[in-house]
């Protein structure tokens, strides 16, 4: 079993790759395999709507989000981290959501997120963590992905690596963080292994306020 955490700071190996980093430890120790994507500081475009990617699998931007949604075809869970920029999640990881979300959804070879649980890891000085919080989260619920949450608010404060390693609650819920993705994936796991399946699906109804 493999979870895939994305560090959405402009920094490697800033205060969000820190907060990932502990919870990347906690799954290691509980035998979950770990890899840390990082989006980078390259501009990522945002969704133009072109649906090439609903044609070839891949969205027409060739960059960071389709070398990350190969990876997710892969992965069992997904932990997204994202510093508070105005109140919200980074440009590059709304960006990056978007994109990767829609391709993975509207690729004409499968799905690679939905049923997968996720979960997301929010980084700040101060404030702003609430709302960004809610605002990553909707890309789970879109994609019935179960959403796992720790003791409180997946949240870290402090303005540099060093602050956070400080703040004792904030490290303390990322590691129930971790040992609770553990646990879903084992269960997932289990139920596997009892031939249980996936819920049945329905063909998507599109509908808008006139008809």
């Amino acid at each position: 079993m493999k979870v895939l955490l994305v560090n959405g700071g402009p920094h490697k190996d800033g205060c969000t790759y820190t907060a990932l980093s502990e919870v990347a430890k906690t799954l290691n120790e509980e035998n979950i395999e770990t890899e840390i994507f990082w989006v980078g500081t390259k501009p990522i475009a945002g969704c133009i709507a072109c649906k090439t990617c609903a044609k070839t699998g891949k969205c027409v931007f060739d960059d960071v989000v389709n070398e990350f949604v190969e990876k997710a075809k892969d992965a069992d869970g997904f932990i997204f981290g994202s510093p508070v920029h105005y109140a919200s999640a980074s440009g590059a990881i709304t960006s990056f959501m978007d994109r990767a979300f829609y391709s993975a959804f509207q690729g004409g070879k499968g799905d690679y997120f939905s049923f997968k649980p996720a979960s997301v890891v929010v980084s700040a000085r101060r404030a702003g963590t609430t709302a960004t919080y809610d605002q990553l989260n909707k890309y789970f619920g879109i994609t019935q992905m179960p959403i796992i949450s720790s003791r409180y608010w997946n949240m870290v404060h402090g303005a540099t690596p060093d602050d956070v390693r400080k703040d004792e609650e904030g490290m303390q819920i990322m590691r129930i963080l971790g040992r609770n993705m553990a646990y879903y994936l084992k269960c997932i796991e289990a139920g596997k292994e009892k031939g249980i399946k996936l819920p049945e699906q329905e063909k998507t109804k599109f509908t808008n306020f006139i008809k």
